[in-house]
């Protein structure tokens, strides 16, 4: 082996090393220091704070331009002024008449987009996650969050259908599902109906948890249902968990199970 074959291989070799150590660190790099590390409990908990005590404001948790996360949407914590709001409200709640209020409320993206900046960030007024409700599955499956699934609905899944996005809570035995979401009139724990339109385990269940948790709301605004198309129509976003972000295994507990979980006797 002459000189000049022995210097090729020996700059082959520092390439493949240093293509090799570069994957490492893309691969491994560790996280951010004003980022949390997720946890399906961390996830479930937070989506639940503004349940009960947040109307849905068309525009609620975008900027003016309705491009991305307004100022909401990227603070830690309930916002006291969309509490404030709601308590005022009443039966007659007409969502139309509040469009582009959008620091009195929440609408569907901008809930999710503020639940996924609760439970990562530390910070207030960091880059926010509210994007079309359509694609928020897809959003948050490309940022490596975890993947894309059809047809089964496990809790914390992030679902996304035409013109609007939901968190489910996990599914009944006979097949419907939990969810929160905001959706007219507001920040609420609901089911889906079985697909002949009959009041489902899952309906059943969100009213028990609306009428005991939060009252007041149930009081106002007891419909708890939604369409079984919810089901049809969704795609998606199914976390990497592992016994470290997933300790419990919520992500396997029907919803029954789930709600126990978060509001134990």
């Amino acid at each position: 082996m002459n000189s000049s074959t022995r210097i090729r291989q020996g700059a082959a070799g520092i390439l493949l090393f240093a293509i090799w150590l570069l994957t490492c660190l893309v691969l491994h790099r560790p996280q951010p220091e004003h980022l949390r590390e997720f946890s399906m409990e961390r996830l479930l908990r937070t989506s639940l704070l503004p349940v009960g005590q947040t109307m849905y404001i068309w525009g609620g948790g975008w900027n003016q331009d309705d491009a991305g996360a307004g100022i909401e949407a990227v603070t830690l914590g309930v916002s006291k002024r969309w509490a404030e709001y709601a308590a005022w409200q009443t039966e007659q709640y007409d969502f139309d008449q509040t469009r582009y209020q959008s620091h009195d409320g929440l609408d569907c993206s901008g809930y999710i987009g503020w639940l996924l900046y609760n439970v990562f960030h530390t910070r207030n007024g960091e880059t926010g996650y509210v994007t079309g409700a359509s694609k928020m599955a897809r959003a948050c499956a490309a940022r490596g969050w975890g993947y894309l699934v059809q047809g089964d609905y496990r809790p914390g899944d992030i679902c996304s259908m035409e013109g609007h996005v939901w968190m489910s809570l996990g599914r009944c035995p006979d097949g419907s599902v939990l969810l929160v979401h905001a959706s007219p009139p507001g920040v609420r724990i609901c089911g889906t109906y079985l697909d002949d339109g009959t009041k489902s385990e899952a309906v059943k269940l969100a009213e028990q948890v609306m009428q005991r948790q939060y009252p007041a709301w149930y009081s106002r605004y007891p419909e708890c249902g939604v369409g079984y198309f919810y089901l049809e129509d969704s795609v998606s976003m199914r976390w990497y968990t592992d016994e470290e972000t997933d300790p419990c295994h919520l992500q396997e507990m029907q919803a029954e199970d789930v709600i126990h979980f978060l509001y134990p006797e």
